[in-house]
């Protein structure tokens, strides 16, 4: 059985460099093998550690696993965010202290707030387990919460696929997940200005970013993307200039992420699982996992201990 342990952001793995065009910058993400499920990180980095209020992005796989495998990420606690699951293939199981129990499938979204403080478990369901050959694909993301909601209580939503923004243009297709985009507003409720799309292109479409949102940033998961005289491939996290409406080309079949949202309202720290405006109530949170005081998640028996470094 494969354990997925949730990797401590490391804000200098990474590359990137700058362009002189509509681009500001490029993150190339480095790649984690964690016991045969790849996890590329784009966010944090050294250069950038925030687009609009998004503070981590991970892309999950693409992976496949045999019968009675699976992704294993035991109860472990969060502060100061929301994190949104994403799937483009496979099933995850999610539990939470809250006493939620659900199974997010491609398309759906599972928003959960984590304020004050939760603890969550995520797994591949039992029943996908036995499946000869499974897959798992798609991206998890935190972004910070405002300062008057870092302590605010714990929620969890799920959106199922059908309640999305089905955007269909000549030869672009949109699923808006978050914010307004082309006209359509997303009934996922945000706590600050917040921008979350996924787009897919067929081959030489164009598509018109506005500027709407102060920090936007696009990350391709397949494909190749042309920005007037530059081409960025898979993997690649283009960070767009602010205030500039930007035309994005695919040069082949290109499917990409859409991030953003307003600058958030300060800077903020980040310790394993934690984020938040005091360096204090990091320190607060990790007494607290120490101690045993977060709430437990029913129906689990394991937990990952605090990391001894970040």
């Amino acid at each position: 059985m494969t354990h997925f342990n949730c990797p401590a952001a490391d804000a200098s793995a990474p590359d990137a460099h700058e362009l002189q065009s509509d681009v500001e910058l490029v993150l190339r993400p480095r790649s984690r093998d964690l016991g045969g499920f790849e996890v590329r990180r784009a966010l944090p980095a050294g250069q950038r550690q925030m687009v609009g209020p998004f503070i981590f992005f991970d892309e999950m796989g693409p992976s496949e696993f045999s019968r009675g495998n699976g992704i294993d990420v035991r109860p472990h606690p969060h502060i100061g965010l929301a994190t949104i699951t994403y799937l483009f293939n496979g099933e995850i199981l999610h539990r939470d202290s809250l006493g939620t129990e659900m199974v997010i499938k491609p398309g759906d979204v599972n928003w959960m707030k984590a304020g004050r403080g939760i603890v969550h478990s995520e797994r591949t369901p039992q029943v996908t387990r036995e499946a000869d050959h499974h897959p798992l694909h798609g991206i998890q993301a935190w972004v910070a919460l405002p300062l008057d909601q870092e302590r605010a209580e714990p929620s969890f939503i799920h959106y199922p696929k059908a309640a999305l923004p089905e955007i269909e243009l000549e030869s672009v297709s949109i699923r808006l997940i978050a914010g307004h985009f082309f006209g359509h507003t997303s009934p996922v409720s945000v706590d600050w200005p917040t921008l979350y799309a996924e787009i897919q292109l067929q081959a030489d479409a164009e598509i018109l970013v506005d500027d709407e949102y102060d920090e936007r940033a696009l990350y391709i998961v397949s494909g190749k993307l042309q920005i007037g005289d530059d081409r960025f491939e898979a993997g690649s996290m283009v960070i767009l200039r602010a205030g500039m409406l930007v035309n994005l080309q695919s040069v082949n079949p290109t499917h990409m992420m859409l991030i953003g949202g307003k600058a958030i309202d300060g800077p903020r720290h980040i310790w394993w699982n934690f984020v938040a405006s005091d360096q204090r109530l990091l320190e607060q949170a990790k007494a607290d996992w120490t101690a045993d005081r977060f709430d437990p998640v029913p129906n689990e028996c394991e937990r990952i201990a605090l990391p001894e470094s970040n």
